[in-house]
């Protein structure tokens, strides 16, 4: 079925920033007059059909009036806005399930990742919406997953299915998120029987202030509609390696490496090399492509087929998120290669 053709109708048009990389697919409203919530209640199936297809949809000039119709969006396009649960960056919960964008340092770049792939249980889709757009940068670059595995070295990526990655967080009151904030709790027993049901190894020190988590993950996950192979992991995303020179430097001060509060490694605990990191590095940003945020922009992304990440900025920026369709991996997992038991 011709989509682009359903989508093009009066005042909507559709287009791409990068004919050679289609993501995300751009619908726009050239009338600026045309309620977001109204269209999509009669472009729903339409909207995930091409979220499939290009791995992202960008939804432009249509009037979104607040946070309440981008969550109304989510509701439209999806089963609902999700919590946020075993959290990674700081985000505000602005009402229900509706987030800021991570908070980390204006300054700082944050790589391509696909949102909380390390959950056993994680969200397929992830929205943005654009309240204020930065005054420089601040744009959320994309990259198709399935090209990212077609990119990584075939004896990396056999080496990789084979053994998994390995995912360590070390929670203190030093730097990055607490136990407490990440878990949203102050329970430790309920920290405890959260990573027993998730296959997360832990260990306590220094009373209940740190925390050390383990887990280990697949890296190719099969899509459930699509039924195509995504790179699906954090493994570069949360390796050491992959921070700025400066943020390296500065956390070098403060912990040895095995204290820093994100680390992989393979599955069995073997690191992987400066030239590995840079190889996985170097597919994803093979497969970036960048935007500039405009005011009432709404991005749907399919978590599994697309990675995201986000530029430094200056200015006043303000991009609101939200997480839908819960996925477990035992459901996704690619069960006709030799990927790790979870």
């Amino acid at each position: 079925m011709d989509y682009l053709a359903l989508l093009n109708q009066g005042s909507v048009t559709t287009s791409f920033f990068d004919q050679n990389k289609p993501l995300p697919l751009v619908i726009t409203d050239t009338s600026n007059s045309i309620s977001l919530i109204e269209w999509a209640s009669n472009n729903s199936e339409v909207i995930k059909q091409c979220v499939f297809k290009y791995g992202a949809v960008l939804c432009r000039g249509f009037v979104v009036k607040s946070h309440k119709d981008f969550e109304r969006y989510i509701e439209l396009t999806s089963a609902g806005a999700l919590p946020y649960h075993e959290r990674s960056s700081p985000r505000e919960q602005v009402e229900g399930n509706i987030y800021t964008s991570t908070s980390q340092r204006a300054d700082q770049s944050i790589f391509l990742h696909n949102e909380q792939s390390y959950n056993l249980n994680f969200s397929r889709n992830i929205y943005f919406y654009c309240e204020v757009p930065a005054a420089v940068g601040g744009e959320t670059p994309l990259a198709d997953t399935r090209k990212i595995l077609e990119r990584i070295p075939e004896p990396l990526k056999l080496k990789l299915v084979e053994k998994g990655y390995q995912y360590q967080r070390n929670f203190s009151e030093l730097f990055g998120l607490t136990w407490q904030e990440a878990y949203q709790t102050r329970d430790r027993n309920e920290v405890e029987s959260y990573c027993t049901q998730n296959d997360i190894q832990f260990e306590w020190a220094d009373g209940d202030i740190e925390l050390r988590t383990r887990q280990k993950r697949a890296v190719i996950a099969i899509h459930p509609f699509t039924k195509e192979r995504c790179w699906f992991n954090h493994c570069t995303f949360f390796n050491f390696k992959t921070l700025s020179e400066q943020v390296q430097s500065s956390l070098s001060t403060i912990f040895d490496m095995k204290n820093v509060p994100n680390q992989t490694c393979f599955g069995d605990g073997t690191p992987f090399s400066h030239s590995e990191i840079i190889q996985l590095q170097q597919a994803y940003l093979a497969e970036k492509v960048s935007f500039k945020w405009e005011s009432s922009d709404v991005l749907m992304v399919d978590n599994m087929l697309s990675s995201h990440g986000r530029e430094p900025f200056q200015g006043n920026r303000r991009v609101l998120t939200g997480l839908s369709e819960p996925t477990l991996w035992s459901d996704v997992q690619d069960k006709e290669m030799m990927v790790l038991e979870i």
